[in-house]
């Protein structure tokens, strides 16, 4: 009997254990991350009769979660890739949809200006159309600096989600950590602590919906988790920290680093998976790009047409005046150079840019060892060779000589170790403003004009003279016309030149004595050396010639050359004259202002220097639209990226599910069983008492 009832006690004991466990799965059906337990059962060691082995009950040996590691790391992997692709999507479909709009993107602006210069040019003289040319100017500049601001603010936003989410990474390495202290001390006696598992294999999950995480197991069950190239974020219960804060060289543009003890780790560019995965490969790969893109055509718009108004003559006969700012302004050249935040000496630099066709979309980093300079292209890490010229002025160049289109001048000479970002077009779609604002002074006339003596026998016609370049042919570098008075004077002591032709050489001669001050050469070259002086040009009657020669200037020790580019066709008599001097009553000339619409569709942006021209860059309106279309195909991407992760995800908690989740019927169905597996065992027991019982009776 005493047999009976213990059998019958055992499996009564078994038959609560498992309707408790049944229970406890049906109340956490809910709670996330929780894993389906069961129990398991054995025999207990059965005893030996002269019949043979009888059995001695049941006994519970575990209580196990429906566990699987692999689907839970995969579970964990999905987690981080599908938020770090959502991130990312969040970010680019708001950068694509300000870049790209009707009402917020460049190019209605941009045509909007050309489409009045285009107006203004058939009617100079007109002041009203004048007038529109500044108003849509201002309008494109809006358009910019709009951008910019959205932009600048989209970047605010990212700084202050990289502060949240790693506060939140924080708190849940911490709650790893608390766990693991628990789990390890709960499995002293050999069994494992299942809810306390499942809460620290949530808080990974969690955790991976913020950054990457690579979990390893240790042999007291206890977790390490590691981020970045392998930072140790957890390590048993012992708990480091990441701290996201202004970056050293930017302080726009917040970094993350990791605090392990005293000790400090710059991780930024290592960060992967989860939202601050996403938001910093958004910022790598577009924000920052972009910007640069969307400056850089700003400087070259805002460069190239105040270059050629400065090649041209106002309503007054003046200079035509600058329309944008000066993209070189002290101010502006200052905030182009930022020394790093760790730098132990106080030199700061600034930076002019010499040649917006050559300016490239990256930032560069420049680093001084003691005695000599390097530096660093960004986007592609290619290294720079960096000259030191006269004063101290930095130029940089790449491996195969092209120069970047700027320089920089620091303040003093820095201590080893100092390194300085530079960002040349960084800001120029903020600082790009409008600053003329009287129409008559835009300078929509050309410098020069040609025509034929009245008292020519042959037929021969000359074509108006074009000003394709301004340099000083000291050094050669292109300059405006505008950049001092005595240029302007310059310009009008060419006064008239006269040109005769020479049937028997053919060739059209320079009529001597030039003016005071004026020299005939060929043209000259930028960055080559200085041409010589010429005499004539050779032509060959009854067709079109194209006439190239520079006009060369000293007055008052103030030099400056002049590119002129003219035809002359028909067949011109031995004798016959032609000049070239400056367009004293410009009013009506509209020259120049053709030219400037023509910039629209000039290849100026990107240049490629070796080419010493155009013909590898973009107008104004592709250099947008391919920032444009580069923006939208990573949207698309993304997009389709933000579907396969999310199927991924989904699948990947289907498989964990499967496995470990709580089916509520299968429980209730347990539930069933179970209880009547108690009832059942109640009855053995009641009747062990009913055998003792009628035991007890016999011998009474």
């Amino acid at each position: 009997m005493a047999d009976l009832l213990n059998i019958g006690l055992s499996g009564l004991s078994a038959a609560k254990t498992n309707l408790t466990v049944t229970g406890h799965n049906i109340t956490n059906i809910n709670t996330p991350g929780y894993t389906r337990q069961d129990t398991v059962q054995a025999t207990r060691t059965p005893q030996f009769s002269g019949a043979g082995y009888i059995g001695s009950g049941t006994s519970l040996t575990d209580i196990r979660r429906s566990y699987n590691e692999f689907l839970t790391s995969q579970l964990r992997s999905s987690t981080a890739l599908h938020s770090d692709v959502t991130a990312y999507k969040s970010q680019i479909d708001q950068l694509d949809g300000l870049l790209a709009g009707s009402t917020t993107g460049v190019t209605p602006a941009l045509q909007s200006f050309f489409s009045a210069m285009q107006t203004a040019a058939e009617d100079p003289a007109n002041i009203p159309a004048r007038q529109l040319v500044l108003s849509e100017a201002e309008g494109l500049a809006r358009r910019f600096n709009n951008i910019n601001d959205n932009i600048t603010a989209q970047n605010s936003f990212i700084n202050k989600q990289l502060v949240t989410t790693t506060e939140q990474i924080n708190r849940l390495a911490q709650t790893v950590g608390s766990l693991n202290n628990a789990i390890s001390s709960a499995g002293t006696n050999g069994q494992q602590p299942n809810d306390l598992l499942d809460a620290r294999d949530e808080a990974v999950r969690q955790l991976s919906n913020y950054i990457g995480v690579t979990v390893v197991v240790q042999d007291d069950n206890t977790f390490n988790l590691s981020i970045g190239s392998g930072q140790p974020l957890v390590v048993g219960g012992t708990v480091n920290q990441l701290q996201a804060g202004p970056g050293r060289g930017d302080p726009n543009k917040f970094e993350v680093d990791f605090i392990s003890g005293g000790s400090r780790q710059n991780i930024t560019s290592s960060i992967s998976g989860g939202e601050m995965g996403g938001l910093l490969r958004f910022r790598d790969e577009v924000l920052d790009p972009t910007v640069n893109a969307l400056g850089r055509l700003a400087l070259t718009i805002n460069s190239e047409i105040n270059s050629q108004l400065g090649q041209g003559l106002d309503l007054k006969g003046q200079v035509g005046a600058d329309l944008f700012n000066d993209i070189n302004d002290p101010k502006l050249a200052a905030l182009r150079v930022r020394p790093m935040a760790d730098n132990t000496s106080d030199v700061s630099g600034s930076m002019n840019i010499t040649n917006t066709k050559l300016l490239t979309t990256s930032d560069y980093r420049l680093e001084f060892d003691g005695s000599n300079y390097s530096a660093r292209r960004l986007s592609d890490g290619a290294a720079m060779t960096v000259t030191v010229g006269a004063g101290g002025e930095l130029s940089f160049a790449d491996s195969q000589g092209r120069d970047q289109g700027f320089t920089m001048q620091l303040s003093g000479v820095p201590t080893a170790g100092d390194r300085f970002m530079l960002e040349p077009t960084r800001r120029g779609a903020a600082d790009i403003s409008v600053q003329l604002d009287q129409a008559d002074q835009l300078g929509f006339a050309a410098p020069f004009k040609s025509g034929a003596d009245l008292q020519n026998k042959g037929n021969g016609t000359i074509g108006q003279p074009s000003v394709e370049m301004a340099l000083n042919p000291d050094n050669l570098p292109q300059v405006n016309f505008v950049a001092d008075d005595l240029l302007l004077d310059n310009l009008k002591a060419v006064g008239e030149i006269s040109l005769e032709y020479d049937e028997v050489n053919g060739t059209l001669n320079f009529a001597t004595p030039l003016p005071t001050g004026v020299t005939i050469t060929s043209v000259p070259v930028e960055g080559q050396l200085a041409p010589g002086a010429i005499t004539g040009l050779p032509i060959t009657p009854g067709q079109t010639n194209n006439l190239s020669y520079a006009i060369e200037v000293d007055v008052g020790g103030v030099k400056q050359s002049f590119t002129i580019n003219q035809t002359i066709s028909g067949r011109p008599s031995n004798g016959d004259t032609f000049t070239v001097g400056f367009n004293q009553n410009g009013v009506s000339d509209n020259r120049n202002a053709l030219k400037l619409a023509d910039l629209q569709n000039k290849q100026v942006v990107g240049v490629d220097a070796n080419t010493k021209g155009i013909a590898t860059g973009v107008s104004f309106s592709d250099g947008y639209g391919d920032m444009v279309e580069r923006v939208g195909t990573l949207t698309a991407q993304a997009r389709q990226d933000d579907v396969a992760t999310g199927a991924i995800l989904k699948q990947s908690a289907d498989n964990r599910n499967s496995l470990s989740a709580v089916n509520l019927d299968e429980e209730a169905a347990s539930l069933i069983k179970f209880e009547q597996y108690y009832n059942a065992s109640a009855q053995v027991i009641q009747v062990a008492r009913s055998l003792f019982d009628t035991l007890i009776n016999a011998f009474r």
